[in-house]
């Protein structure tokens, strides 16, 4: 297989300028996801608010997203992917631009559901746009979508820490402005794709569930993703930390986990195999965020670090088996299995603080240990409905040279 970092036609450095314009606009959706991490503090103290009412911006972004991905499909199948596109960014400029204009932690919150519902519809069809309007085959592509979320869960943070310096509302003002350039952008390059020749329907991710595989992995993502967004929507609150500082963290958390999701999970999965893995990694973060809860705060802050590096594995195992246990067509297995999992992206944010606020602090970083270990023995007892697709895996490493899906 060619080098897709190779600079000739069809290297991930040679492709249209409508991928440019979507990886681009990639890169500022998967931003959003961690944008207010390092201002819910201020937030909190701008709109007197406690922290359970300010983790309800990630309640509501994500239990927005859960619902749309049952909606996504059946859009997209019948308007197209670039004007799938264009409505979830005109969404997220309206939307993040009315955030900052809050008065009120309840308006926040509904503005956030209101970008969650673009973003759904922007992330759920970028990849798709991508692979079907790159050069050179799709391994250049993917790498090209997976380097844009890797670089966009990195960078939200870091935007949020210096826009968010200055006031806690220029994070959304800025969020608006550069989607509105990712419109823009999109409009001008992207052209429409064929439609696909059977139209989707709401209940299609649904009926996908009922595979054991993809069910299977889709429970032991709702576990893991109660863990991951513990760690990214109550940590900010355990370090209490100036934003300049919370983004610094959480940028090298991000960064971690763009390296490990695209760099270490193939060859990882070469060599181990993809459920030995993914169990290990399971377990590991389950011992970090303990001692994450447990200790100090320059530990706390290691910890926080060092699960971007098990959270990044974990992202690119969980999609690959997603996107490949079952029958179903990969947009349609996609939206079950992300139907499923973002649920527990939106409890987790809520019940973290409610925890804390009913017994202590260390406790909600206990419930996040187990669930990651929960996450783990679905792989242990369903292995054997995961297990061909892990072999069709390891065989498609070997053959690719480590390059792997990740989509939302």
């Amino acid at each position: 297989m060619s080098d897709p970092f190779d600079a000739g036609a069809g290297g991930i450095l040679r492709q249209p300028k409508a991928v440019w314009a979507t990886a681009g606009a990639s890169v500022v959706a998967f931003m959003g996801i961690g944008l207010v991490d390092p201002i819910l503090p201020s937030i909190a103290q701008g709109l007197d608010a406690t922290a359970s009412q300010v983790s309800l911006l990630f309640t509501s972004y994500f239990l927005i997203t859960a619902v749309a991905m049952l909606l996504t499909g059946f859009v997209s199948s019948r308007i197209g992917g670039r004007r799938t596109l264009l409505l979830g960014l005109a969404f997220v400029v309206v939307f993040a631009g009315l955030a900052g204009t809050s008065g009120s932690v309840g308006e926040l919150v509904g503005f956030r559901a209101g970008w969650g519902l673009g973003n759904a519809l922007f992330v759920s069809t970028a990849l798709a746009v991508i692979v079907g309007a790159a050069a050179g085959g799709s391994a250049a592509a993917i790498l090209l979508y997976e380097s844009a979320l890797g670089l966009g869960m990195a960078c939200g943070p870091l935007l949020g820490a210096v826009l968010g310096n200055v006031s806690w509302r220029y994070p959304f003002f800025g969020t608006a402005t550069l989607m509105a350039i990712g419109f823009l952008c999109i409009a001008a390059f992207l052209k429409e794709q064929p439609k696909p020749a059977r139209k989707t329907s709401v209940l299609d991710p649904i009926r996908a569930l009922g595979h054991g595989g993809l069910a299977s992995a889709a429970a032991s993502a709702f576990f893991y993703n109660y863990t991951f967004f513990t760690v990214l929507a109550f940590t900010p609150f355990v370090l209490n930390m100036t934003p300049y500082r919370s983004g610094a963290v959480f940028f090298a958390w991000g960064l971690l986990l763009a390296v490990f999701s695209v760099v270490v999970a193939p060859r990882l999965q070469k060599r181990f195999g993809s459920l030995r893995v993914l169990g290990g990694s399971l377990v590991l973060l389950a011992a970090d965020v303990l001692v994450l809860g447990y200790g100090d705060h320059t530990t706390a802050v290691v910890c926080t670090i060092l699960s971007g590096a098990f959270i990044g594995v974990n992202n690119t195992v969980y999609t690959e088996l997603a996107l490949g246990v079952s029958d179903a067509p990969r947009p349609v297995a996609s939206a079950g299995y992300n139907f499923v999992r973002w649920f527990a992206a939106a409890a987790a944010p809520y019940f973290a603080p409610k925890i804390e606020e009913w017994t202590d602090i260390h406790v909600p970083f206990v419930v996040a240990a187990v669930t990651a270990v929960l996450g783990a023995l679905v792989v242990l007892v369903r292995r054997n409905a995961l297990t061909h697709e892990a072999e069709e895996l390891e065989t498609a490493h070997a053959t690719e040279d480590g390059v792997t899906v990740f989509a939302n």
